[in-house]
């Protein structure tokens, strides 16, 4: 049985007609992208039900073992360094069980998009690629794909992908590797690049919501 995740979660003005799950990134919580909620400016009309899981708490190697909000452990991110897929994919499940539950409450699956931060965006791209839902799309933020996380002949899914130039935590190297992993699977990434470091900044936010209006107001 999938552990639930404990979420923060803001609801539309009205009638809940979309979601977005946004998953923060190694050692935060559920409230680092709640700002974004007003920021984002969404029309009411969409009536989206924004959901901040909280990871849980687990010790990380990286960082010498500290406990910390966590979706998996990291050992390293150098390129070859061991892979915690079994803990990837275990919250990747949990995500998928948050999908499920906005499909009982009423919304399709194809008007919810699976989000997150760094290693946020690692488990919502695995929640994605590992689900044969029809999606309405990924945000995959400062972060990058190990090759054993993707699996065979995944559905094709839209990608928002975006990357600091000066990113001092998940090189940019890391995240234009995972750029050309998903293109290789015939995902349809949306690439964009800025200069910031491991954050996000007003032109990543402005892009974001043109996206979002894209892939919403279609569905």
């Amino acid at each position: 049985m999938t552990e639930s995740l404990s979420c923060i979660i803001r609801e539309p003005g009205g009638v809940a007609r979309s979601a977005i799950i946004w998953l923060h990134g190694l050692g935060a919580d559920g409230t680092d992208f709640l700002p974004l909620v007003e920021a984002l400016r969404l029309p009411a009309e969409l009536g989206v039900r924004f959901l901040f899981p909280n990871a849980p708490r687990m010790p990380v190697t990286l960082n010498g073992g500290l406990v910390m909000p966590a979706w998996y452990d990291i050992h390293s991110l150098e390129p070859g360094a061991p892979v915690d897929l079994e803990g990837i994919l275990r919250s990747a499940r949990r995500v998928q069980s948050l999908v499920e539950a906005e499909c009982r409450r009423g919304i399709d699956a194809e008007r919810i998009v699976l989000a997150g931060f760094s290693q946020g965006g690692l488990v919502a791209l695995a929640a994605a690629l590992h689900d044969d839902r029809p999606l309405a799309g990924v945000m995959a933020l400062s972060t990058y794909l190990p090759q054993p996380v993707l699996p065979q002949n995944p559905l094709p899914r839209r990608i928002f992908q975006a990357h600091g130039r000066q990113d001092p935590v998940v090189p940019f190297s890391a995240g234009e590797a995972a750029r050309e992993r998903l293109l290789a699977q015939g995902h349809e990434v949306e690439w964009h690049e800025y200069d910031m470091d491991h954050s996000v900044c007003p032109e990543e936010i402005a892009d974001i919501r043109s996206w979002l209006l894209r892939v919403l107001e279609e569905t």
